[in-house]
């Protein structure tokens, strides 16, 4: 039998609708965005019309020289994946040299890392100019500016998915007499083998993308020829363009997904 006496207890206070703050937070920033950058409203409001009327210009994509774009775009393609090879030897060469645990010295360890964020610094696009300047026109500056730049990324990830392996496992090896290639290869890469293929697959997915943009500082691929063609004014042979591209990437996308699911 319940006791009479008992209460019930209270309703929790239903929750804050915040939105209308965040909204009205919102509508201040960009408020205070257009005031500091000295825009007016009806400038803004005519700049969104011009965007949408420069658009329109590419309603109607030219695929008569389609053939040729697609070479193009498997040019481009080929320029993200040497670079992305380049890449995946340089850091995997020089990740264990990188990682705290396995490197042979402080010095070196120090070296390996600072060499990889000068890579990282070192913009791909800037790479490819100089490199254009430097080789000449052609898919070889791209392929070594991805390689260069995207090398810093690499090194970083492996060396420090090596660092967070076991260190049992580093020193049960050790123990039998292994050396540190002997330590990287049954001990490092394998433990960490999913997280390798994952970032290189990350890095090949990122240098499609770059690749089609160092065309436009003449590093060769689909890039170059979507800048002649813009420079031109032809704006349906580059909706045509764009739209290679643009299927491309999506497909890349979906492929190294794939591909990561059926190793995870």
């Amino acid at each position: 039998m319940f006791n009479s006496s008992l209460k019930l207890l209270d309703l929790p206070p239903a929750p804050r609708n915040w939105v209308p703050l965040w909204m009205s937070l919102a509508v201040f920033l960009i408020g205070v965005m257009i005031w500091h950058l000295g825009l007016s409203f009806g400038s803004v409001i005519v700049g969104i019309g011009n965007i949408f009327e420069y658009l329109s210009r590419y309603l109607n994509p030219d695929f008569t020289d389609g053939p040729r774009y697609l070479i193009l775009m498997l040019q481009t393609l080929a320029i993200a994946l040497w670079g992305t090879v380049l890449a995946f030897l340089t850091s995997f060469l020089l990740a264990p040299l990188g990682a705290n645990n396995l490197s042979p010295h402080p010095l070196i360890y120090q070296l390996i890392r600072e060499l990889f964020n000068f890579m990282r610094a070192m913009p791909d696009l800037m790479l490819a100019l100089i490199l254009v300047i430097i080789l000449g026109l052609g898919p070889t500056p791209g392929i070594l500016a991805l390689a260069i730049h995207t090398s810093g990324f690499l090194g970083k990830f492996f060396a420090e998915s090596m660092e967070r392996v076991n260190v049992g496992i580093y020193e049960g090896l050790r123990s039998t007499g292994a050396n540190i290639s002997q330590v990287v290869i049954f001990a490092a890469v394998p433990s960490i083998l999913p997280e390798i293929v994952g970032y290189t697959l990350y890095i090949f997915d990122r240098n499609v993308r770059m690749a089609s943009v160092l065309g436009l500082v003449g590093a060769g691929g689909i890039g170059l020829e979507l800048h002649d063609n813009l420079r031109l004014f032809r704006y349906n042979q580059s909706a045509a363009l764009i739209l290679v591209i643009l299927v491309s990437i999506v497909l890349i996308d979906y492929l190294s997904s794939w591909i990561r699911r059926r190793i995870s």
